[in-house]
């Protein structure tokens, strides 16, 4: 009997990142005031959620193509949550070393990301 072993959402390196640092900006951003947290922050906060969560809903998702899709569609938030990094260093809002954890962190994700759907593509059997 062969044992098979299934790709679990922990097992993407994307994923764990993207978590990790969607929770670390959320973090950041309770200390903010009212008016960072209203304005930049809320925006902020979804655009990092959402790079995770869609591939979290890519995983579940039962054809490649469908897979593949939702991978793809977490570079647009994780692109937004790079913007919201730079506008929010910019006002001050981030200091120079919470600016450069983050940024440093968000750009190993392109790769990751399009490793993950390269893998989808080429290794998936559904």
């Amino acid at each position: 009997m062969e044992n098979k072993k299934f790709l679990k959402l922990n097992d993407i390196e994307a994923y764990k990142i993207s978590f990790r640092l969607s929770n670390h900006i959320w973090d950041l951003i309770l200390k903010w005031d009212h008016f960072g947290k209203d304005t930049a922050g809320k925006q902020y906060v979804t655009a990092a959620d959402s790079v995770s969560a869609n591939i979290a809903e890519g995983l579940g998702r039962y054809s490649k193509k469908d897979k593949i899709k939702f991978f793809r569609y977490s570079l647009g938030p994780l692109y937004e949550s790079l913007d919201w990094n730079e506008k929010s260093h910019v006002r001050k809002l981030l200091n120079e070393e919470e600016y450069s954890y983050i940024f440093s962190e968000m750009i190993k994700l392109p790769k990751s990301i399009n490793s993950l759907i390269l893998f989808t593509e080429k290794k998936l059997q559904i």
